[in-house]
C-alpha cells in the first residue's frame, strides 16, 4: 500500500507493443535501476541479466504490455529476491509529471479509498482477562489516521496488555506504523534508520513526543505475524523486537524491508524501484528477505490464542495483593492453556 501516482489521462486503444516500445521500457528501467536501487551491486547484477535476456531476444515476442511487465518483474526478481521490485503496465496513458509527487485527485482518491476501509484499522476488542486486541491490516498516513488511532488508545487505555494483530498486513506508509509505535513509549526514542542511495543520505526516525490521547507505555505488548506480513508491518516488529519492547509471536514475516516509489518508464509503463533500507539502531541491520523471526514461532492460526496465554502469564506475575484477581487469572489460563493443547485456535 505505498503511495504511488495513480496514472491518468485518456484510455487507449490497446495495442501490440513495438520493438522499440520495449526497448524505450528496458533502457529507462536499468538507468532508474542502477542510479537508484539500494543495493548498487545487486543492481548491476540485475542490469546484467536484463540485457543478456534482451540479448537472446527473449523479449522480442511478447506484445502484451501485462505480459512484458510481468516477464520483467521475474527476471529481476530471480536475481534480487526483493518483492518491493517489479514493473506494471497501464492500459492508459501513464502522466509523466513526478510519479512520487500524487495529484490532488490522486490524493483524494486514495484517501477515500482509505475512508472506506477504515484506514484498515479493522478490529478492536478487550479479550477475557482484561488484554486488548486491535487488529490493523494496512498503514495509512499518520495525518488521516490520528484520530482513529487516539480512539483506538482510549479503548485500550485500561487493558493490563495489547496484542497488536499485523496477520494480515502487507504495508503502507512509514509515519502510519511510527503514531502507533508512539504510543507505546514514555519518552522520545530511537527507532530506526533509513538510508537512500539516491541522495546518499540517512533520516533518523524516532517516536513523537506528544500523541493525542491516552500513552499505552505501561502495557506489555505483543505482536502477531504471518508470512503474509510485509513491509511496513515487518518494520514495527522488527524495530519493536529489538528495542525489547514487544514479543513477536506467529510465522516468519515476507521480508521486504526496502521502501520504494514510483517510476515512470515510457507512457504505460511504471517501475517500483527500492530506494532506501531501513535499519534498526540496535541491530545495525534489517530484515530484507528473511523476515522477522518470531520470540514465539507458531503458526499464524495459532498466534493470538497462544499470545493471549502469555499476556496473561504476565499479568498474572504482576498481580499481588488480590487473590480474587489472581484466582480468575490462574482459572482463565488454565481453560486457554487446555484449549490449545486440544488443537483450539481463538480468532
Amino acid at each position: 500500500m505505498l503511495a504511488q501516482a495513480a496514472p491518468d489521462g485518456q484510455r487507449t486503444t490497446e495495442h501490440r507493443l513495438t520493438q522499440a516500445e520495449r526497448a524505450e521500457v528496458i533502457h529507462a528501467l536499468l538507468k532508474s535501476m542502477e542510479s537508484d536501487y539500494i543495493l548498487p551491486d545487486v543492481a548491476k547484477q540485475m542490469a546484467q541479466a536484463i540485457r543478456e535476456h534482451q540479448a537472446r531476444h527473449e523479449y522480442d515476442s511478447i506484445t502484451d504490455g501485462e505480459q512484458f511487465a510481468k516477464t520483467l518483474t521475474q527476471d529481476l526478481q530471480a536475481v534480487s529476491h526483493d518483492h518491493h521490485l517489479g514493473v506494471d503496465y497501464s492500459a492508459e496513458f501513464v502522466s509523466d509529471r513526478p510519479m512520487d509527487k500524487p495529484s490532488p485527485e490522486d490524493i483524494r482518491k486514495f484517501r477515500l479509498q482509505g475512508e472506506r476501509r477504515n484506514f484498515e484499522y479493522r478490529r478492536i476488542e478487550v479479550l477475557p482477562g482484561n488484554v486488548g486486541l486491535l487488529q490493523v491490516d494496512g498503514f495509512y498516513p499518520a495525518e488521516y489516521v490520528r484520530e482513529i488511532v487516539a480512539g483506538a488508545a482510549g479503548f485500550l487505555s485500561h487493558t493490563d496488555a495489547v496484542i497488536l494483530d499485523f496477520r494480515q498486513n502487507h504495508g503502507g506508509m512509514v509515519d502510519g506504523p511510527l503514531l502507533l509505535e508512539s504510543y507505546f513509549f514514555k519518552e522520545m526514542t530511537h527507532i530506526s534508520d533509513s538510508y537512500n542511495r539516491a541522495e546518499n543520505s540517512t533520516q533518523q526516525f524516532w517516536t513523537m513526543p506528544v500523541v493525542p490521547g491516552p500513552s499505552l507505555a505501561d502495557k506489555d505488548l505483543y505482536i502477531l505475524t504471518s508470512h503474509d506480513t510485509f513491509s511496513a508491518p515487518e518494520a514495527f516488529a522488527y524495530d519493536m523486537q529489538a528495542l525489547g519492547r514487544a514479543k513477536v509471536v506467529g510465522e516468519v514475516t515476507g521480508g521486504g524491508a526496502h521502501g520504494t516509489k514510483p517510476y515512470r518508464l515510457s507512457a504505460h509503463f511504471i517501475a517500483s524501484i527500492p530506494f532506501n533500507r531501513g535499519t534498526s539502531p540496535v541491530t545495525h541491520t534489517d530484515y530484507e528477505g528473511v523476515g522477522v523471526k518470531p520470540d514465539v514461532q507458531v503458526p499464524a492460526s495459532e498466534a493470538l490464542l497462544t499470545a493471549h496465554i502469555l499476556a496473561l502469564h504476565g499479568i498474572l506475575a504482576r498481580t499481588t495483593g488480590d487473590p480474587g484477581r489472581k484466582a480468575e487469572l490462574e482459572k482463565l489460563i488454565e481453560d486457554l492453556e487446555a484449549k490449545q493443547k486440544s488443537g483450539g485456535v481463538e480468532e
